[in-house]
Parts: structure tokens; C-alpha cells; sequence
């Protein structure tokens, strides 16, 4: 008796393409599961005076348009370098559902000023005011832009 089998050409597409099929399922499944395109952390709203700051000192060329501004932690503040970086950030949760629902970018003009700092960001009162509908602390994906 005399066994017949596929070509091997075949057998090396059909592992190909299995293994293609694999890494796409991988793909989809690694991005369901972390699906986080930044850090999570906190955010509170924080009002004048603003000045002055550990960026710019007393000049007010340093808040950028629209008012859109932050304080950062210990943790993001990298010994002053975050000076003008800006993040995207979003509201994801918090009590009372007070997200928007959209994002914003903010400037960071300077380091908190509490020690501990109650927020990983401490947002303008505009700028808190475009993601969250009450003034309480919230749940945010920030990333830098």
C-alpha cells in the first residue's frame, strides 16, 4: 500500500498562513486587553492665583491659549524638564459619572504645589471644566504629545 500526501509546498502555505492568522488574532486580543494608548492616573481642578510658577516665574506668556493648563506631580515633574510638555488628556471615571467624554491637550506650567500632591494633574479650572462636569477628583488617561 502506498500513502499519498500533500505536496510540501502546501503544507509550509498552510503554516504560513496559520501562523499569519495567529499573530493577527494576538494583535487584536493584546490591544483589547490593554486598549490604553496612555497612562492612568488622577486629576483635580486647581484655581488662581497661578502665579508664580516653577516654569515661567511671574510671566504670563507662559499659559498657553485657551487656558489650558497644568501642575504636575513629583512623578511627572522630572526635576523641571516637564516644563511645556503637553499631554492629551481624558476623564475615564469618577464619582457621580462626571466625564465629558472628550479630550483636551494641557501645558504644563508647573509642579504642585501640596506635598503630597492630591492629583497626578492638577488642571486649570478651564481646563477641568472641558473634561468633567462636576468639580470633584477624576480618573484620567493622559499621555504625552
Amino acid at each position: 500500500m502506498i500513502k499519498v500526501g500533500k505536496p510540501k509546498g502546501q503544507q509550509v502555505m498552510r503554516t504560513s498562513s496559520m501562523s499569519a492568522t495567529f499573530l493577527v488574532m494576538y494583535c487584536v486580543l493584546l490591544f483589547d486587553v490593554v486598549g490604553v494608548l496612555g497612562d492612568v492616573g488622577t486629576a483635580a481642578s486647581y484655581g488662581p492665583p497661578y502665579l508664580p510658577t516653577r516654569c515661567g516665574g511671574y510671566s504670563e506668556d507662559q499659559f498657553p491659549p485657551g487656558e489650558l493648563f497644568a501642575a504636575v506631580s513629583d512623578g511627572l515633574w522630572d526635576n523641571g524638564a516637564s516644563c511645556g510638555r503637553k499631554y492629551r488628556v481624558r476623564c475615564i471615571s469618577g464619582p457621580k459619572r462626571p466625564c465629558k467624554g472628550r479630550s483636551i491637550v494641557v501645558q504644563v506650567v508647573d509642579l504642585c504645589s501640596h506635598d503630597p500632591c492630591p492629583a497626578t494633574l492638577q488642571l486649570s479650572n478651564k481646563a477641568f471644566d472641558a473634561i468633567s462636569k462636576i468639580d470633584t477628583k477624576v480618573n484620567v488617561e493622559y499621555a504625552q504629545i
